[in-house]
């Protein structure tokens, strides 16, 4: 459903980093999406602003629990508040009524929720400036205020639900199609990912699988999407060992070639395929890939003589060949 109605302010953070004295009441552009993701449990919130380090702002999320992104003249406690409702089994519409209903400055507040059941709901005040308002479906809330049209949010809805793969590249993806649409009237500055998971985070001590951040920049959304796209190669690369030690050995080279679709060049992706070629009984698959992985990065002959995962190879004279420098 798409709402129109006013717009969207955040308060002012980080005002000694800005060339200019601004103030708490001045209007801030934003677009964000928060999602779900019920095949991983994932769930996330990506967002662009003409704001500095809106990613310190905007996005919170808690696996297992939702993802709230709260904008316009931004109410930082419902951030955690709203977690803490949703974790004690309020669904999302509750947890949206519940915080704006108390809170005397809703009339100027944007926000968007997303339970781990995938339900969804959005606010945005009426006072809010033009354009601004929300639309929300099945595990996504998208919403945005002082954008060029209403264009931006439909267009963010769409993509999220027309991309395929992980919830971060979805989450991406609508944040690229809300400003091909036209985004924020007043330009860009800064943008954020942070996509959670049950120990998603290093070494899974943590909840925090993708959380980066563009504070200060002429293209955020590009600069985002440079780094997203290498945290998705390490992220792939993880879920290809994932796979090969489950057993899904179609899934694991699957993650494999996507991961170096992003960056064709490095040998240290072309080595993680040939282990899960090679872990899936594809001699042929994985020496041509080992050997590609070679001539990139000639240190990768060594590693290959020590690593289990090309232990079926070792008996292939092709293995010998490649190795045979390191040896």
């Amino acid at each position: 459903m798409l709402r129109v109605l006013g717009g969207l302010v955040l308060p002012l953070v980080g005002a000694a980093a800005l060339p200019f004295t601004a103030h708490a009441e001045e209007p801030i552009a934003t677009f964000s999406i928060v999602g779900y993701d019920p095949a991983t449990g994932e769930l996330g919130v990506a967002v662009q602003s003409k704001f500095f380090a809106v990613g310190a702002v905007v996005p919170w999320a808690k696996a297992g629990v939702g993802a709230i992104a709260t904008q316009a003249f931004g109410n930082t406690t419902y951030g955690p508040r709203g977690l803490a409702l949703l974790e004690s089994g309020k669904p999302a519409r509750d947890v949206v009524e519940e915080l704006t209903s108390t809170d005397e400055g809703r009339d100027r507040r944007q926000l968007g929720i997303v339970d781990a059941r995938g339900n969804a709901h959005a606010f945005t005040g009426a006072e809010c400036q033009p354009w601004a308002g929300h639309e929300v479906g099945p595990n996504f809330a998208a919403q945005g205020n002082i954008l060029v049209s209403e264009a931006t949010v439909a267009a963010m809805a769409n993509a999220f639900r027309d991309t395929p793969g992980m919830l971060g590249e979805r989450l991406m993806r609508a944040l690229e199609a809300g400003q091909e649409a036209g985004g924020d009237s007043r330009g860009m500055q800064s943008a954020a990912i942070l996509v959670v998971k049950e120990g998603g985070g290093y070494a899974g001590f943590n909840d925090r699988y993708c959380d980066l951040r563009v504070d200060d920049h002429v293209a955020p959304i590009a600069e985002l999407r440079r780094i997203f796209d290498l945290w998705k190669i390490q992220a792939l690369v993880l879920e290809l060992y994932r796979h090969v030690e489950a057993g899904a050995f179609d899934d694991a080279i699957a993650r494999g070639r996507e991961a170096i679709t992003l960056d064709p060049g490095a040998g240290e992706t072309w080595f993680h395929l040939a282990c899960a070629q090679s872990r899936a009984g594809r001699s042929r698959e994985a020496l041509a890939s080992l050997a590609r992985a070679i001539e990139l990065d000639g240190s990768l002959a060594k590693r290959a003589l020590t690593d289990t995962d090309l232990t079926p190879l070792e008996g292939d004279a092709k293995f010998r060949e490649l190795t045979q420098a390191a040896q």
